[in-house]
Parts: C-alpha cells; sequence; structure tokens
C-alpha cells in the first residue's frame, strides 16, 4: 500500500493543469462567443442605421424633386441622373444613387445609403455597412377640375369674332398627343348671363353648362394644392403691368434666366418648347404679342390684346378681357379658369379665341407636377 502511494506521487499537478487547461478552454469559448454576439449585434446595427440613411435619401429624393429638370428627361437607358453623395442629417452616414424614368409618368429612385463607418472609407477594411433600395415614385399631377374652355362665377360677353370652343383641340404643330377627348363645354359657369353679338360663337357639348357647384374655392382650392401653394412653386413672379413675352434663346440654350421668357408653344421642335414654366404675376396685366406656355396665375385681371397666345393653364382671380388683332388670333390653348370675384363680365371681343386642349394641359402637368410615392409599397430592397 506504501508502495502505491508513492507512485501516485504529482497527480494532483497534472489534475490541476487539466483542469486549467479545461476552464481556460470554456472561457475561450465563452469570450469567443460573446464577441461574435457583440459583433453580429454591432453589425446589424450598422446595416438598419445604412437602410435608415438610404431610406433618408430616398425621401428627401422626392421632397426636393424639381419637375422643370426631371420631369421631360428621356426614359431609361436613354438618361438617367446622379444623385451626388449627400450626408445624411446628424451625421449618421451618406447617401448616393441615380434617378431613372421608367414609364411616362414613373421614375426609379435608387439610393445606397451608408452607414456612419462606410461613410468613413472604413467598409474596405472590413468595417461599416450598406443598403441599396429602389424606390417607384409617379408624377403627382393637380386635379384643377378644368371640364371646359372658359370655367367662370360670373357673366361672358363675346364680341367681334370671339370664339370658346370646348371641341379638344391639338395646338398648331404639336406631336405626341393622345387622340382627342370628348368635347368639353365651350363655357361652364355658376348660371350667370353669356351673350354674343356679331360674330361671337361658343362650341362644345353643351355650348353652355350651367354648374351650381362653382364658387370662389373653385378657383383657390384644387385637387392636391391650392392657389397659393401654386404661386409659392413659381419659376417666374412678376408684378402686374404690360409685358410682352416670348422664347429666349441664348447660344443656343433656353434662357430661362430672362423672366419675360414663358416658352415656346409656337415652335414645339426649339430648344424652349420643353420650358413650362409656373407664372405668378402679382397684379392687374396686360399681354400684347407674343407667347407663353405652361401655368398661368394672375391674382387681378388679365387683358390678352393683338396675337398673343398661351399654351396650358390660366388661373384669373379677376376678369378676364381679350381683344384680337393684327393678322392672327388672341388664342388659349388649353383651359381657363376666371373667378371675377366681383361677379362681373368676360370680355372677350375681337378675334379672341379660347380652345379647349387636353394636350396642352397634359403637357403641362408632365412637366410641371412633383412627384410621390405609389400607394402601395413603393420600394424594394436592391442588391
Amino acid at each position: 500500500m506504501k508502495r502505491i502511494l508513492q507512485d501516485e506521487r504529482g497527480m494532483a499537478l497534472a489534475v490541476a493543469i487539466f483542469a486549467m487547461v479545461v476552464v481556460g478552454a470554456l472561457v475561450a469559448g465563452a469570450f469567443f462567443a460573446g464577441t461574435q454576439e457583440q459583433r453580429v449585434g454591432e453589425n446589424q446595427r450598422r446595416v438598419q442605421a445604412s437602410f435608415g440613411v438610404a431610406e433618408a435619401g430616398a425621401q428627401e429624393r422626392v421632397l426636393s424633386w424639381d419637375p422643370a429638370t426631371m420631369n421631360k428627361r428621356a426614359q431609361y437607358p436613354a438618361d438617367s441622373v446622379a444623385i451626388a453623395t449627400t450626408n445624411a442629417p446628424n451625421g449618421s452616414g451618406s447617401y448616393g444613387g441615380y434617378s431613372y424614368k421608367v414609364g411616362p409618368s414613373l421614375f426609379l429612385i435608387d439610393v445606397t445609403g451608408r452607414d456612419r463607418a462606410s461613410a468613413a472609407g472604413a467598409i474596405a477594411g472590413g468595417g461599416g455597412a450598406r443598403q441599396r433600395i429602389g424606390m417607384i415614385t409617379r408624377i403627382a399631377p393637380v386635379d384643377f377640375g378644368i371640364h371646359a374652355s372658359l370655367t367662370t362665377q360670373g357673366g361672358v360677353k363675346l364680341g367681334g369674332n370671339a370664339d370658346v370652343n370646348g371641341n379638344d383641340q391639338v395646338p398648331t404643330g404639336w406631336t405626341g398627343c393622345d387622340p382627342a377627348g370628348p368635347p368639353q363645354p365651350g363655357v361652364r359657369d355658376n348660371g350667370a348671363n353669356v351673350t354674343t353679338s356679331g360674330n361671337g360663337a361658343i362650341q362644345g357639348n353643351p355650348p353652355i353648362v350651367n354648374d351650381p357647384t362653382i364658387n370662389n374655392s373653385s378657383f383657390t382650392t384644387f385637387g392636391g394644392a391650392t392657389y397659393a401653394q401654386l404661386a409659392a412653386r413659381a419659376t417666374i413672379t412678376l408684378p402686374g403691368g404690360n409685358y410682352t413675352t416670348d422664347a429666349v434663346v441664348t447660344n443656343g440654350v433656353c434662357d430661362k434666366t430672362v423672366l419675360t421668357n414663358w416658352g415656346d408653344g409656337m415652335n414645339p421642335l426649339s430648344v424652349c418648347a420643353s420650358y413650362f414654366p409656373i407664372v405668378h404675376l402679382t397684379g392687374t396685366t396686360t399681354l400684347n404679342n407674343v407667347q407663353g406656355q405652361g401655368i398661368l396665375l394672375v391674382d387681378g385681371d388679365l387683358n390678352v390684346q393683338g396675337s398673343y397666345q398661351f399654351f396650358g393653364i390660366v388661373i384669373i382671380q379677376g376678369d378676364l378681357k381679350t381683344a384680337g388683332g393684327g393678322s392672327t388670333d388672341a388664342h388659349f390653348w388649353g383651359g381657363v379658369m376666371s373667378q371675377n370675384a366681383d361677379l362681373s363680365v368676360q370680355n372677350l371681343t375681337g378675334k379672341a379665341t379660347l380652345n379647349f386642349s387636353s394636350c396642352s394641359i397634359n403637357a403641362v402637368l408632365q412637366a410641371t407636377s412633383p412627384i410621390s410615392m405609389m400607394r402601395s409599397r413603393g420600394w424594394v430592397q436592391l442588391y
């Protein structure tokens, strides 16, 4: 027995070493598992942060959308617009990407968001995260409620060769228009008197329609915007006065810095043909030669003389008066809404012609309307 005990001398040291190895392995395993858990959590946090940055970038692109430069671009793959690298709010990262026009009214906003570590360049060394999302948006036009060549709540007096035509017409030389729609009324009012003299004429189906729902708000509140909101978005703001407006081309480029350049609807192949400004006139105005297009907002009365032509949507808070002259007519192509809050008479004389044109209205709305997300799920995660 004594010899056996002597043979077991040194076992305690071996057991202690073995136990230390086992405990060390357990500690190392626990440390490794904890480190991995921490890394997974940190990576997940960075992924969520970069996803939030990408989503914020897409929303910011929608809010800062410029219809004048974006809506009329060529469809993909003919064209794309880069989204410059931009720092996200609160320094949470950065985003960038591209915008693509994928249909007549549809756009894809492709945004890649990076968290703070990625934005600092750490992603090359294995740190940081990035997420890429695509958002489908569409042009959201304002519903002006234009259902006639002339909409008013006051009386209308036509004289001379004045003509108000509700039949859908295409402006001279314009191409790419949809087929003409059904005829609209020539004059739509709330029951006021409409009289003609001389060769004055009203055409449409019916020529005159009485709509008792027309009131002051019909000229200030529309589907998707108000008159004040449209005025705040105006491309051009001018005081009341006498103006002659026409397209201005400088060095082969449409010069949009000239405040009397309101586009070129008379020459649909010119460089200013795609320029559809929102023009806000803050007082009573007289237009005498030559042309304009877009959305025209007039706080007071509007007097149109000579051969002036306007293509698009006209909203007047006062009265409309026209007087033809020269060898051409004074024309409106699109739709005119004149409130005349004092319930005075619209005076259309001379060779003034108001032509309803859905092509002109749609072209203006396509060029001036902001975009919005699709009502259903409008975004998808891209890789």
